[in-house]
């Protein structure tokens, strides 16, 4: 059943050519439009049938449209915004799929106009891989995804948004902006930050070589190298747009490495042991809640 009558997708890489074959698949729109400035894609968009029609400029992509979702790196908000805005439809729902949300909400707000509704999300799912031919439509499957409204906005715009990701697949949560950006550090950010350094360590390790890294790599390090190999664009906008709550968490981060640090010092088993014996709970508890599976890529097999 279709949610809106026109839907623009802009920026078609892993998250939006997902949601352009979702949306597809469950008739969510009579009219699915899209733009991408990186022409090399335009040739896979065109042969995937991603889109009923890939519009020339930003700015004409909007016309008409009733919902129109960025999927680009949150560092390019503002310009697009600049761009849309006089072409949005009155009466039309904005939103996004970055995952930080304050900045968002401030960039957005700067240039988006009052008779437009601005409804920022962040769907809490994705893979390593980009472009458009490394979307899937069951990415979103049993996922979150966060709306995080302004004061204020309206409430039939939000209900058709929290339809639109039911409709993909996603669990839904409402967030206070300020409130998602805190959790989403610690869940997401920092272990991204993390990941880059460690395998950035690995990389200039003199004393072991890199076939070595390579050759003997456990499931530990493979999987954090899955973790670095994510867009390199994406994951600098969100550590330079959630900044303040990424310094906070990587404090708190690197205080309990100091404890850590200073039990394996004096060899401090109990404390060692009681650290361990915690997280191992929490990952429990993450698989029961159905946020991972059994599998060693972090759920992230694609079925189609």
């Amino acid at each position: 059943m279709a949610l809106y009558n026109q839907i623009t997708i802009i920026g078609l890489g892993l998250i939006g050519s997902s949601m352009a074959r979702g949306i597809k698949e469950r008739g969510l729109t009579d009219k699915l439009i899209g733009f991408d400035n990186n022409k090399e894609y335009h040739s896979t968009i065109q042969s995937l049938e991603l889109v009923d029609d890939l519009a020339k400029t930003i700015e004409n992509s909007v016309e008409n449209s009733d919902l129109v979702i960025l999927a680009t790196p949150v560092g390019t908000y503002s310009e697009i915004s600049k761009k849309i805005a006089p072409s949005l439809k009155e009466g039309s729902t904005i939103t996004d799929v970055g995952s930080v949300k304050s900045s968002v909400l401030k960039m957005l707000s700067a240039h988006i106009p009052d008779h437009v509704h601005l409804i920022p999300a962040h769907p809490v799912a994705g893979t390593e891989q980009s472009g458009p031919k490394a979307g899937f439509s069951k990415l979103f499957h049993d996922r979150w995804a966060i709306i995080t409204p302004p004061e204020g906005a309206d409430k039939e715009a939000i209900e058709n948004l929290k339809q639109f990701w039911e409709a993909l697949g996603s669990n839904v949560e409402m967030m206070d902006p300020d409130h998602h950006d805190q959790v989403l550090a610690i869940t997401s950010h920092i272990p991204h930050l993390i990941a880059y350094n460690i395998v950035g360590t690995a990389r200039d390790l003199e004393t072991v070589t890199k076939s070595e890294v390579i050759k003997f790599s456990a499931g530990g390090f493979r999987d954090f190298t899955r973790i670095a190999a994510s867009n390199p664009t994406m994951w600098r906008d969100v550590f330079l747009n959630n900044k303040d709550a990424v310094l906070e968490m990587l404090g708190r981060f690197s205080e309990d490495l100091t404890a850590l640090q200073r039990a394996i010092r004096w060899e401090d088993g109990d404390a060692l042991y009681d650290m361990f014996e915690k997280t191992r709970r929490i990952r429990k508890q993450i698989i029961d809640a159905g946020q991972d599976e059994d599998v060693a890529d972090f759920g992230r097999h694609q079925d189609d």
